[in-house]
């Protein structure tokens, strides 16, 4: 306001007021605060945060139910069997649980992370989980160190027109593979670093088998196991095309066998059944099974009926017949030994999911080609009548045959003609070998009547060479001072 002449100005009063904020001539003095408080800001009543450092990363926050361990197994299993449901990762990783509360606790904590995500759901509203890139780092991680396979990455992609996820279709065929190996592990037959998927077996011809799912379980008592998965969607002559892969990569010599080894199995069909197992290729790969015979084979029938499984088993048995049938040992005591020689053969066992879903893996539910009835895995694996068998009734029928030879031998033994006792084995083979028959003497005295006779002979002619050397006695003389000479002293 303009000032007056009769009103003189006045100077402006500002004390008490607050400093101004406005550009000014003259700018007003600001607070004293704190380190790390700038000016026109609250003073600090806490301590320093992380967040004022951008530089310094963030500890991840996990949620309630989150555990490390389980974090890491989920992680480990996904990057086996590539796709999984909750349930099959429960029985997977923590089988012991009564649910899979815990599972999917701890899938939503990764995915909080960006280390899994959903690929698609299931009819029965089931989520398929998958690895993301990240996620799929880190598996390999935790998998690679350890020499296990780590299967490929489900990528994410989309339609550019329509913008739906491309390769979201669960194949029931894989999700039977990962149902197979969720209750082999529920059982107690194999860890989850345990199994593979989509192992190659290279055959001499350049052709690849490959095995749906491979188990190693040496605690369990299955040291390695082959295993194939049928939905019924391959013909029964097509799975002993498959058991015939299995049975000539077996027979396989690696490349750096012995030149001998080449030659013996080049020379003869039947030369490589005379190299033991350890020089084969396949204990370059596979660890020795404990038991006779090549690597085992599983095949598990899913998602068809008790018919269809009775007539693939029964195609099974009789066309495979030459790949998993033993043979007969080859003896001296043919009827006496009736074990059976499983060394060139592949053992095969038979079970269904329906069957290890129901009862578990580790109930009678396994069936060995060859045999009646349904028994555990290891039962169904082992050879009861197999090469221990074999030496058993090798050792019984030799000591057998031994005893009843010498029994004949006993009965046959000679009499001497002179004192009625039985001759002794050397007297025996004194008489009846040629060389020392000659000078057997009389063969039908046993051996001390014989060195009677010998020494009476000695005697005998003893005496007669000491009458021979001893001088003749001297002849009476009628004319005993009589010289003999021819000249002699006349009387």
């Amino acid at each position: 306001m303009a000032s007056t002449a009769d009103e003189p100005e006045q100077p402006l009063d500002r004390t008490g007021e607050a400093p101004s904020v406005d550009p000014s001539v003259t700018p007003s003095a600001p607070r004293h605060h704190g380190p790390d408080v700038f000016a026109g800001q609250a003073r600090r009543t806490e301590g320093r945060r992380r967040s004022d450092n951008s530089h310094v990363p963030r500890r991840p926050t996990h949620r309630k139910n989150s555990t490390e361990p389980r974090r890491r197994e989920l992680l480990q299993a996904l990057g086996i069997f590539q796709r999984a449901t909750p349930d099959q990762l429960w029985k997977l990783t923590r089988p012991d649980n009564q649910h899979d509360k815990l599972t999917r606790d701890n899938l939503l904590d990764l995915e909080d992370h960006r280390l899994v995500r959903i690929e698609t759901v299931r009819e029965d509203q089931r989520q398929v989980w998958v690895l993301t890139a990240r996620g799929h780092r880190e598996a390999k991680k935790l998998l690679e160190p350890k020499g296990i396979r780590v299967s490929a990455l489900r990528e994410e992609k989309y339609d550019p027109v329509t913008g739906e996820l491309l390769g979201t279709s669960y194949d029931d065929h894989a999700a039977a593979v990962t149902s197979t190996a969720a209750e082999l592990h529920r059982a107690g037959i194999g860890h989850r670093l345990g199994f593979a998927t989509e192992i190659p077996h290279r055959l001499a011809d350049g052709y690849v088998q490959r095995a749906d799912l491979v188990v190693r379980a040496p605690e369990a008592g299955v040291p390695v196991m082959l295993l194939e998965i049928d939905r019924r969607t391959e013909d029964a002559h097509e799975l002993v095309a498959k058991l015939r892969r299995y049975w000539e990569w077996g027979r396989l010599l690696p490349k750096d066998a012995h030149k001998y080894t080449v030659d013996l199995v080049r020379s003869r069909p039947d030369g490589i059944e005379h190299v033991d197992h350890e020089q084969r290729l396949w204990r370059r790969v596979y660890p020795p099974t404990g038991r006779e015979g090549l690597v085992p084979v599983a095949f598990v029938f899913a998602d068809t009926t008790e018919a269809k499984v009775a007539n693939t088993v029964a195609v099974l048995e009789e066309a495979g017949r030459r790949y998993w049938a033993p043979r007969r040992y080859d003896t001296l005591y043919p009827k006496a030994v009736t074990a059976r020689d499983y060394r060139q053969a592949v053992p095969v066992v038979v079970t269904t999911l329906e069957q290890l879903t129901e009862h578990g893996a580790g109930a009678a539910v396994w069936r060995r080609l060859g045999r009646t009835g349904e028994q555990t895995l290891t039962a169904a694996l082992d050879n009861p009548d197999g090469h221990a068998l074999y030496r058993a009734q090798e050792a019984r029928a030799d000591a057998a045959d031994q005893q009843r030879r010498a029994a004949q031998r006993e009965a046959e033994r000679l009499v001497c003609t002179r004192c009625g006792g039985k001759f002794t084995d050397e007297r025996w083979e004194e008489i009846t070998v040629h060389r020392t028959a000659v000078r057997a003497g009389d063969k039908s005295v046993c051996g001390p009547c014989h060195a009677d006779d010998v020494a009476r002979k000695e005697a005998a002619a003893e005496a007669a060479r000491l009458e021979a050397a001893a001088p003749p006695a001297p002849e009476d003389d009628p004319e005993p001072g009589r010289g003999r000479g021819w000249f002699r002293r006349r009387p």
